[in-house]
C-alpha cells in the first residue's frame, strides 16, 4: 500500500506501516460513529420479527391446505434450501461488510446496478403504505374485543314498528363476514366507488402509524428495545392457542387433515411456483430490510450461522401456526358440522310419510338427537333407494372433511373464519384480544424492518436526521395510506398487494445475485466471507449463487410474468344485494394504476444504469461517497478509488480502497475540495479531492462547511 503523493512537485515518501495503523485507526472510528445492536440476541430477534409476518399466519396454511397438505412441505423445505438460505445468507454478507444500506451496498458493488438500492426503497415504501393498513384492522378488532358477548357473536336485529327481525344481509353470509365487511370495513360495491373515508379506520391508521414512528425514531436503539417483545410474544400466544385448540372437539380432525399428504399434487408446476414465491418472501429478500439489519453487526459475526438460525426459525413458525389454524379450524368445522347435521335432519323428519318411507330409517336412530354418523348413515340409504329422486330433497352431505377443504386466506381467514371459530371459544374476548394483539405484534415486526429498509440507505446516503426523515416518512405514508380507509380501501390493499411487490423484487433479487456472482465475482466474494467469519464457506454456495439460484428466479420471473398474463388482473368485491363475494374487471384507470405499481418500483433499475453507463453520473461517485468529519478532521473518505483498483484482484468488500487509508500529511497541509488545475495539484487516484499546499498567503481558518 505504499503511495507516492506528489503536490507541487514535492514527493512524500508514504510508509507502509503508518498507512495500515491509520486504515486501523480509521475502521475503529467508523465502527464508533454506526450504531450497534446491543447484544446477538436482539439483532436475531429483530430479523426473526422482519421475516415471520402476518403471510405465516395466514398465506403459509393456506397453501398448505390448497397443495397437497403435508406434501406441500417437502418443495417448500427443497426451495428453501436451494433459494431461500442462500440468498438470506448473500444479503446478510454485504451488508455486514460494507456496514450501508441497500443502496450504498449496491453501488459499491456495481455502480451501474445502483437502481437495485433504490428500487428496494420504493417497495419497501409501497409495502408499508398497506401493510399498516393491516395493523391497523388488527387495532380496530382488537379495541372491539373487550366485550361479552363479542360484536360479531351474532346477527344484529333490525326492528321497525311492526315487527324485528334480522338483518338480510347478514342472514344470507354469517355474523362474522357482515361484521368484517359492513360494520369495520362498511365496504363499496366497487373499486370505482369511493365512498368517503371510514373514519374508525382511519383513527386506527393514525394510531399504528404512531406507534411506527415512535418506536422507529431513534433507529435500531429504540426499536430494538420493543422487538424483545414484539418478536416474542406471538410466539407465546400461538403456543397458547395451540394447547387450547388441542382440547377442543374437531381440532384431531382438523390437523390430521393438514397432514395427509395428497402426494400426486406435488408433481404439479404450480405448486413448487407457489411453494417458491412464499419461501421468496417469508425471509423478506429483496426489501432492504435484512441487509439494513445485518450492517449495524461487527464485520466477524457469523452471518452464515443467523442465515440457517432465521431460515428456520420460520420455517418451524410457520408450522406452529399451520397447526394452530387447522387445529381451530378443525373445531370450527365440527361446529359447522353439526349445525348442518340439525338444519338438515329437520328436513328429514318433513319429508317422512310423503317423499321419505319412514321404513327406510334406521330404528336405532333417535330424531332428537342425530350424530354426523347417523346423519351419514341415513343419506346413504335413502340415496341409494330414490337414487334419481333424492336431489331434488336437497340435502346436504355435511362431511367434515368439505368443510375443511374450504381454502381461505388472507384477511379472509384472520379477520372472518378463525374469528367465528373463537366466538365458540369459552372465554371468547380473552381469546379475540389474544389473537389480535399476536397480529398487531406480528405486523410491527415487519414494518420496522421495512421501514429500516427505506431509513438506513437513505441516511447513509444523504446524511440526514433519522429523526426528522422517520417523522418525515411516516406522515407522508399516513396521508397516502388514507386511499386505504375509504369505503373502498380494501380493494387498493388487494391490488398493491398483488402487483406493489411480487415481480419488482424478483427483478430486485436476480439482479442482487448477479451483481454479487457474476459483476463482482464468487470466487472474490468468498475471499471476503473467509476473511469476515474466519473460515470458507461450504462449496454448495459457491454453485447456488453462480448458476442455481440465478437460473431458478430467473424461471420464477418467467412463470409468475405467465400467471399474470393468463389471468387478466380482476378484484374480489363485496356485493351487498348477494351478500357474497363476487370477482369484478379493474376500471381502466385501475388497470394503469397496477401497471404503474410494477413500473415504478423497478423504474430506478435501468435509469441508474443509463445514467452510469453515459456518465452522466461518474461512476467514482455512489452511496458511499461521502466525506464525515468529526472534531475537525477526516474520519473516513469513501468515494475515493483509484482507477488501478478496478484493475486490482484486491476484493472491494475484503479491504478499504487505498484511499479510505487515512493519508498522514504535514501540519501546514491542507484538504481542498472542488477543481485544481493539474498544473497546481496532483490527484489522489482518480479522487476529486486532494492535499494542496496553501499559499502563506492564504493561510486563514475556513469554516468545515467549506471544505
Amino acid at each position: 500500500m505504499l503511495r507516492l503523493c506528489v503536490v507541487h512537485h514535492i514527493s512524500c515518501d508514504y510508509n507502509k506501516r503508518d498507512v495500515e495503523e491509520g486504515s486501523e485507526e480509521e475502521e475503529e472510528e467508523e465502527e464508533e460513529e454506526r450504531p450497534a445492536w446491543s447484544s446477538k440476541l436482539q439483532y436475531i430477534l429483530a430479523q426473526v420479527g422482519f421475516s415471520v409476518g402476518l403471510g405465516n399466519v395466514w398465506r403459509f396454511p393456506y397453501l398448505c391446505q390448497k397443495n397437497g397438505g403435508g406434501a406441500y412441505l417437502v418443495p417448500y423445505l427443497i426451495l428453501l434450501v436451494v433459494i431461500g438460505i442462500p440468498l438470506f445468507f448473500l444479503e446478510l454478507a454485504v451488508g455486514q461488510r460494507i456496514r450501508r444500506g441497500s443502496i450504498g451496498v449496491w453501488n459499491y458493488i456495481s455502480p451501474r446496478l445502483g437502481g437495485i438500492g433504490f428500487a428496494s426503497c420504493l417497495v419497501c415504501f409501497f409495502v408499508a403504505l398497506y401493510y399498516n393498513v393491516i395493523i391497523g384492522w388488527s387495532l380496530f378488532y382488537f379495541s372491539q374485543s373487550f366485550q361479552q358477548p363479542l360484536p360479531w357473536h351474532e346477527c344484529p336485529l333490525v326492528k321497525n314498528k311492526t315487527n324485528t327481525y334480522v338483518e338480510p344481509e347478514c342472514e344470507k353470509s354469517s355474523a362474522t363476514t357482515y361484521y368484517w365487511y359492513r360494520v369495520a370495513l362498511d365496504i363499496s360495491d366497487s373499486i370505482s366507488e369511493s365512498g368517503g373515508l371510514n373514519w374508525r379506520m382511519t383513527l386506527c391508521l393514525l394510531a399504528a402509524w404512531t406507534m411506527v414512528c415512535l418506536a422507529m425514531m431513534k433507529g435500531i436503539q429504540s426499536s430494538g428495545k420493543v422487538m424483545y417483545f414484539s418478536s416474542l410474544f406471538p410466539y407465546v400466544v400461538l403456543i397458547c392457542f395451540l394447547a387450547r385448540a388441542f382440547l377442543l372437539k374437531g381440532s384431531v380432525d382438523g390437523i390430521i387433515h393438514m397432514f395427509t399428504p395428497k402426494l400426486e399434487i406435488m408433481l404439479e408446476p404450480k405448486v413448487w411456483r407457489e411453494a417458491a414465491t412464499q419461501v421468496f418472501f417469508a425471509l423478506g429478500l429483496g426489501f432492504g430490510g435484512v441487509i439494513a439489519f445485518s450492517s449495524y453487526n461487527k464485520r466477524d459475526n457469523n452471518c452464515h450461522f443467523d442465515a440457517v438460525l432465521v431460515s428456520f426459525i420460520n420455517f418451524f413458525t410457520s408450522v406452529l401456526a399451520t397447526l394452530v389454524v387447522f387445529a381451530v379450524l378443525g373445531f370450527k368445522a365440527n361446529i359447522m358440522n353439526v349445525k348442518c347435521v340439525e338444519m338438515n335432519t329437520k328436513k328429514i323428519v318433513g319429508f317422512l310419510g310423503k317423499e321419505i318411507n319412514p321404513s327406510l330409517i334406521p330404528h336405532h336412530i333417535n330424531f332428537s338427537n342425530v350424530s354426523p354418523e347417523d346423519y351419514q348413515q341415513m343419506t346413504n340409504i335413502i340415496r341409494g333407494v330414490m337414487e334419481n329422486d333424492y336431489p331434488r330433497l336437497g340435502l346436504d352431505s355435511c362431511d367434515i372433511k368439505e368443510e375443511l377443504n374450504k381454502a381461505v386466506q388472507g384477511t379472509g381467514l384472520a379477520f372472518i373464519a378463525f374469528t367465528e371459530a373463537m366466538t365458540h371459544f369459552p372465554a371468547s374476548p380473552f381469546w379475540s384480544v389474544m389473537f389480535f394483539l399476536m397480529l398487531v405484534n406480528l405486523g410491527l415486526g415487519s414494518m420496522f424492518g421495512t421501514i429500516q429498509g427505506i431509513l438506513t440507505p437513505i441516511v447513509d446516503t444523504f446524511k440526514v436526521r433519522k429523526e426528522y426523515l422517520t417523522v418525515g416518512c411516516c406522515v407522508l405514508a399516513f396521508c397516502i395510506g388514507l386511499l386505504f380507509v375509504q369505503r373502498s380501501g380494501n380493494y387498493f390493499v388487494a391490488m398493491f398487494d398483488d402487483y406493489s411487490a411480487t415481480l419488482p423484487l424478483l427483478i430486485v433479487v436476480l439482479l442482487e445475485n448477479i451483481a454479487v456472482a457474476w459483476v463482482y465475482g464468487t470466487d472474490k466474494f468468498f475471499e471476503d466471507l473467509k476473511d469476515m467469519l474466519g473460515f470458507t464457506p461450504y462449496r454448495f454456495y459457491y454453485y447456488m449463487w453462480k448458476f442455481i439460484t440465478p437460473v431458478l428466479l430467473l424461471g420464477l420471473l418467467v412463470a409468475s410474468i405467465i400467471q399474470l398474463g393468463l389471468s387478466p388482473p380482476s378484484y374480489s368485491a363485496w356485493n351487498q344485494q348477494l351478500a357474497q363475494e363476487q370477482s369484478l374487471s379493474y376500471p381502466p384507470w385501475g388497470l394503469a394504476v397496477c401497471i404503474s405499481l410494477v413500473v415504478i418500483a423497478i423504474l430506478p433499475v435501468p435509469v441508474v444504469f443509463i445514467l452510469r453507463w453515459l456518465n452522466i453520473i461518474d461512476e467514482n461517485t455512489g452511496g458511499l461517497s461521502t466525506v464525515s468529519y468529526k472534531k475537525g478532521r477526516i474520519i473516513k473518505d469513501t468515494a475515493c478509488r483509484s482507477r488501478e483498483d478496478d484493475e486490482d484482484d484486491a476484493s472491494l468488500l475484503n479491504a478499504k480502497t487505498p484511499s479510505e487509508a487515512p493519508s498522514p500529511m504535514p501540519a501546514n497541509y491542507r484538504k481542498q475540495s472542488g477543481a485544481a488545475s493539474g498544473a497546481d495539484i496532483m490527484l489522489n487516484g482518480s479522487c476529486s479531492t486532494g492535499y494542496v499546499m496553501p499559499n502563506i498567503t492564504d493561510i486563514p481558518d475556513m469554516p468545515e462547511s467549506d471544505l
